[in-house]
């Protein structure tokens, strides 16, 4: 569902100006220009109301993250949320910016960033939209180009044909071995953005995919409840299993 333009819209992303990077293209220079101190640079790309970006920039100060959405609307629900929560924040680790995610080589350096993040992207399911997909070829291009030595694409969905559309792209692009290198880790939940409904869908393909290890398959689903009630971030899958 498309949101709707939110009323006072522009003068409430303004009221946020300073978690703002409101000319993206001078990272070319430097990334972490915005921020007061040089750390290791994360990007989060569709990162919805800002529930993710505010608990990892809270839980992980010696990081710099940088959050992306191209809807004003919801990034405007982004900024307020990560103002409000300011004080939460050990270091001043967090930006926003408001663009498509095809913007992003344009604005930010080769080999710059250390982690990207996927949470529940839109699975866009018609054919004809497969390039709006931010695991379709085109997009992980980009992300390889992005990404310093060793680092990392954190991906998460609930979907199903996503999750196979992705697996056949990052194989081909970062020389992984299909499905037995991308485990249940890989796709782990955090939070409460999806609903129960959405959770027990997700809970089926992790387990589909631990056929072979019924041990993992049990204690994750032992999880199921508390990851559906879960109000904070669970960025890993070991760190999910202690939750």
């Amino acid at each position: 569902m498309r949101m709707r333009r939110k009323k006072h819209g522009a003068e409430r992303i303004a009221a946020c100006s300073e978690l703002l990077i409101e000319h993206p293209e001078l990272l070319m220079n430097d990334p972490c220009a915005p921020f007061s101190e040089k750390k290791p640079l994360a990007l989060e790309i569709g990162c919805g109301k800002g529930n993710f970006a505010c608990g990892m920039a809270e839980k992980y100060p010696e990081v710099n993250f940088i959050a992306v959405e191209k809807v004003p609307a919801v990034c405007c629900i982004a900024l307020e949320k990560a103002k409000a929560r300011g004080e939460q924040r050990a270091t001043d680790n967090l930006r926003f910016i408001i663009s498509d995610a095809k913007a992003l080589s344009e604005n930010i350096p080769e080999h710059s960033v250390d982690c990207i993040y996927l949470n529940f992207s839109d699975p866009w399911p018609k054919s004809g939209h497969a390039k709006r997909r931010l695991t379709h070829r085109g997009f992980l291009e980009m992300y390889k180009d992005l990404l310093a030595p060793n680092g990392e694409i954190v991906f998460k969905t609930d979907n199903r044909p996503l999750f196979d559309f992705s697996v056949e792209g990052l194989s081909d692009i970062f020389n992984v071995n299909g499905p037995k290198d991308i485990t249940p880790k890989d796709i782990a939940p955090y939070g409460n953005r999806c609903s129960a409904q959405e959770y027990n869908r997700f809970f089926d393909v992790i387990n589909e995919m631990a056929e072979e290890d019924k041990e993992t398959a049990g204690r994750i689903l032992a999880h199921r409840d508390r990851a559906v009630s879960a109000a904070k971030c669970c960025p890993t899958y070991e760190e999910f299993l202690k939750f």
